[in-house]
C-alpha cells in the first residue's frame, strides 16, 4: 500500500523534484498551491488547507513556502501541517537561511550573485525579499515576508506542536535550512533514518 505525501506550495514541481525519499514509487504525491496556474490537486493557502482532510497524509513537503508568510501567519500554517498529518506523520520543510545570507549583506554584497539557480542569478536581496524578476513579472506570491535561522526555525516547529525536529543549515554554498519535524513520538534512530532519506547529502 502506497503512502501519501502532501506537496504544499508545489508550483510547477513534481515528486521527483522533492526529496530522494519521496521520489520513490512507494509514495503518492498530492499537490497544493495557492496559484491555479500550478494545476494542483488543491487550490489553497497553506494557512487554511480545509480542502485537505485531517490526519489524511503520511508526510508533508514544504519547499520555500513559509518565508512567504507574515511572521504571525507561520504558526497558522504549521498548525495546518500538523492537522493534516497522521499521528505518526512527519514534515520536511526547507527555507532560506538568513544567518548565512546576512554574512554576504554584512560584506556589502547585497546585489551581487550568491549562486546561480535554474531561474538565473540569485543575490542576497532576492533571498531576503523575494525573487525580483518574478515579482517584476507580477507574481506577488514570490515576495518574502519573514525569515528564519536554524535556531528560530527549530524553536518555531516545537512551539507549534511538533514533538521532534532535526535541522541542518547548509551554509554559504546553498543558503538554506532543512527541517524534518515529527508530529508524534519518534526515537532517535527513526528520526535519523528519515533524515538520511530526505535531507540533501551535499
Amino acid at each position: 500500500m502506497s503512502k501519501v505525501f502532501l506537496h504544499v506550495g508545489c508550483g510547477g514541481a513534481r515528486k521527483e523534484n522533492t526529496t530522494p525519499g519521496f521520489a520513490g514509487p512507494e509514495w503518492k504525491e498530492l499537490r497544493l498551491d495557492i496559484d491555479p496556474a500550478a494545476q494542483p490537486d488543491f487550490i489553497s493557502s497553506i494557512t487554511d488547507m480545509k480542502a485537505v482532510a485531517s490526519e489524511s497524509v503520511d508526510a508533508l513537503y514544504s519547499s520555500h513556502n513559509i518565508e512567504h508568510l507574515y511572521a504571525h501567519e507561520v504558526p497558522l500554517a504549521l498548525n495546518e501541517f500538523l492537522r493534516v498529518l497522521r499521528p505518526d506523520g512527519f514534515a520536511v520543510i526547507t527555507c532560506p537561511d538568513l544567518r548565512s545570507v546576512a554574512a554576504l549583506i554584512a560584506a556589502d554584497q547585497l546585489t551581487e550573485t550568491a549562486y546561480v539557480s535554474p531561474a538565473g542569478p540569485i543575490a542576497p536581496l532576492d533571498i531576503v525579499y523575494g525573487h525580483r524578476p518574478s515579482l517584476a513579472a507580477g507574481n506577488i506570491f514570490m515576495s518574502h515576508r519573514c525569515g528564519f535561522t536554524k535556531k528560530v526555525l527549530g524553536a518555531t516547529l516545537l512551539q507549534s506542536g511538533f514533538r521532534h525536529a532535526a535541522m541542518i543549515d547548509r551554509g554559504a554554498q546553498h543558503f538554506d535550512l532543512w527541517a524534518l519535524a515529527a508530529k508524534g513520538a519518534m526515537d532517535e534512530a527513526g528520526l535519523r533514518g528519515l533524515v538520511a532519506l530526505h535531507f540533501p547529502q551535499s
